[in-house]
């Protein structure tokens, strides 16, 4: 049987042994009435690693993006982000679905909005009937190939949103890897944000989870929130347990995954594809193609798998799980399948 390399995503991340330790050795209680440890403890932790004053554990960042979406907003207004970000394009219609908004994609460079378009955005804003409420932020955004919002454009556009008289989302589902892609602690990003939400089940390797953060009184409306997208999760320690155990051991290490995603980057360009090194800021790398289903399939047929990134572009993704023979070995599939040459 042909070996695989997959490069599809960092959702496939797998538990380490040691985080299967870290659950069974998990102290728990009812996590409705707030008596898991576990939990408590992972939520006071990551408030104050995200700069806010509360954090909410949830099992996904797409559910506590979409509670951060109620909590912030009134039915019939208006959400304004990045044309790909990712609760426009990648959460089913939630914004509408499940907030009453009207949603308004703007087109960025590398994932980001610049001040002025918010303000042309306001001024065309139809204010009687479709205020705009809220901006969202992505950190890193994910369809640029894990492009980094510098601290200072991110803070403009947050500080121009606060003129105008927005709330502010950051979807940070991936902001640790933005934190030490550029060595500024998370809680710099997380603070600028009405909310900021974190993903544990990407690169920090965890099965599933996620924390919402943001001021006391937010979190409290977003603890009513939970249960009306679910309800409890009562013996829940047993995860946050691995994601105490990611935050401790898994974040200095994302460095590991961006570093192979560099290499993978140049041997990619040096073997003739149209890869930009300089754009792999984390653990994406992007690749264009004119036929992403055929490339796709073509890959697959040598070894390799990918997924899509946006219309017209692949990404392969690093993460705890890809070591360097891996990278290697992608290095030289990928050129042959797409049709580059690999040098000698």
């Amino acid at each position: 049987m042909r070996a695989v390399v997959d490069l599809r995503s960092d959702t496939l991340t797998k538990p380490t042994p040691a985080m299967h330790a870290a659950m069974a050795a998990a102290e728990v209680g009812d996590e409705q009435l707030r008596e898991d440890p576990t939990v408590n403890a992972l939520q006071e932790r990551a408030a104050r690693l995200l700069g806010h004053e509360a954090a909410l554990f949830l099992p996904t960042a797409t559910m506590a993006n979409q509670i951060a979406l109620r909590v912030l907003t009134r039915r019939g207004g208006e959400l304004i982000a990045e044309e790909r970000t990712h609760v426009l394009v990648y959460e089913s219609g939630g914004a509408a679905l499940n907030s009453g908004l009207i949603t308004r994609g703007l087109p960025g460079i590398a994932g980001r909005l610049t001040p002025e378009q918010l303000d042309d955005a306001v001024a065309a804003a139809d204010v009687p009937l479709q205020p705009v409420e809220l901006v969202v932020l992505e950190q890193t955004h994910r369809s640029s190939g894990g492009r980094v919002w510098p601290l200072d454009d991110l803070a403009a556009v947050a500080a121009r949103a606060r003129e105008h008289g927005l709330a502010v989302h950051l979807d940070g589902a991936r902001l640790f890897n933005a934190s030490v892609a550029s060595g500024i602690p998370a809680a710099e990003y997380g603070c600028l944000a009405d909310t900021v939400t974190v993903c544990f089940s990407k690169g920090l390797g965890c099965p599933l989870g996620a924390v919402l953060a943001g001021p006391a009184e937010t979190i409290e409306r977003a603890w009513v929130e939970k249960f009306r997208f679910g309800g409890a999760m009562r013996q829940a320690g047993v995860v946050a347990a691995t994601a105490l155990h990611a935050l401790e051991y898994h974040v200095e290490r994302l460095a590991e995954d961006h570093a192979r995603a560099r290499r993978l980057a140049e041997h990619l360009a040096d073997a003739g594809l149209p890869v930009d090194p300089e754009a792999t800021e984390t653990n994406f790398v992007a690749i264009p193609v004119d036929d992403v289903p055929g490339s796709l399939e073509r890959l697959a047929d040598e070894g390799v798998l990918l997924s899509d990134l946006k219309p017209g572009w692949l990404r392969a993704v690093t993460y705890l799980g890809v070591e360097d023979d891996d990278v290697e070995q992608a290095g030289t599939l990928i050129p042959r399948a797409l049709g580059a040459l690999v040098r000698a």
